[in-house]
């Protein structure tokens, strides 16, 4: 790349930070400023990062000439308000999962990046890496044969606090919506890259879970039926823990990813059948996972691209119709 993109930071939380870290470790970019509904917050981000400017609101972020793209990691209920007004203002932009609240405000995102010609990635940072590209590979490949069955869990064990971001309606709260999104998003690209397709879409949703007393969705499960007699179980909660996994399962045999999600130093199994022991995929990590995404972005924006295919709109509008299907499934189940 000739220059280096020039990062503009929406927000200043913990995801916020993991991001900034990311770009600072990416191949491509820098960071140019950061915004916060307070100052101060932006001020101290600032000075933890050696970000050059610090605005105290997200409007004054959004005029910075030299801030070429944002990252939006607000909370979920604000990705819809500011990705629209980023990309009035001719800015690209790379916004935290899931991209909106439903598949409605999605559309109104995507709408407004079109009319405005601006880049615009849905930030599934485990799309962007190198571990996941190669799944997608093995299965297009038929190394397990036949894909008959996908599991995949995302799971969290958190105090329950009423006010808090997971736990409050009017922040987004919920299981599907912070971390169902990741299974649904696996499954949908695994049944695609065994139809030799980027992703395809469920024809059938079935979900069940538990509604706590703040109205959000606590655990909840979905079954999801593909073409090709292609079947999904997901799971995903904010209440109890399990092993985090994706597994896919054909007739040839299995691929079982340890860390899908956060790929760190960990590997892919491939079982085949009849063999006693799994083959272990090892992929060689020179950068953190949201290095990857910073740079995916970057080259994309670098090339005149407006999406990427690590997460293109009709895959993210997709999924976000998945989501709020799961959810309506759930409300129903608990009745």
């Amino acid at each position: 790349m000739k220059s280096k993109l020039n990062w503009g930071i929406l927000s200043t939380g913990n995801i916020a930070s993991k991001f900034a870290q990311g770009v600072l470790d990416s191949r491509t970019g820098q960071l140019a400023a950061v915004a916060s509904r307070s100052l101060a917050s932006a001020k101290k981000f600032a000075r933890q990062f050696k970000v050059p400017k610090a605005y105290g609101s997200y409007s004054e972020i959004l005029k910075d000439p030299k801030v070429e793209a944002v990252y939006i990691g607000t909370p979920h209920p604000f990705h819809a308000q500011w990705a629209i007004a980023a990309a009035k203002a001719g800015k690209h932009i790379l916004c935290e999962k899931p991209l909106a609240m439903n598949s409605v405000e999605a559309e109104k995102i995507i709408k407004a990046v079109k009319r405005h010609k601006v880049f615009l990635m849905e930030a599934f940072m485990y799309r962007c890496h190198p571990q996941t590209a190669m799944v997608a590979e093995l299965i297009r490949k038929g190394t397990i044969g036949k894909v008959r069955h996908i599991q995949a869990s995302f799971c969290l064990n958190r105090p329950y606090e009423p006010k808090g971001r997971l736990f409050n309606p009017k922040l987004g709260g919920g299981a599907i919506l912070d971390i169902g999104c990741y299974p649904a998003s696996f499954s949908r690209l695994v049944a695609g890259a065994a139809q030799g397709k980027t992703f395809v879409e469920p024809l059938q949703i079935e979900g069940r879970g538990r509604i706590g007393l703040s109205g959000v969705d606590e655990w909840s499960e979905a079954t999801l039926k593909f073409s090709r007699g292609i079947t999904a179980e997901l799971l995903c909660s904010v209440r109890f823990a399990e092993e985090t996994r994706a597994r896919v399962l054909g007739t040839k045999g299995s691929i079982f990813m340890t860390r899908p999600w956060r790929p760190a130093d960990s590997g892919v199994f491939i079982q085949k059948n009849q063999e006693e022991k799994p083959k272990e995929i090892r992929i060689k990590i020179n950068r953190g996972i949201y290095a990857w995404e910073a740079d995916t972005v970057a080259h994309c924006i670098r090339s005149g691209k407006l999406e990427s295919t690590a997460m293109s709109w009709n895959d993210t509008l997709g999924n976000m119709k998945l989501l709020d299907g799961w959810f309506r499934a759930v409300k129903k189940s608990a009745g």
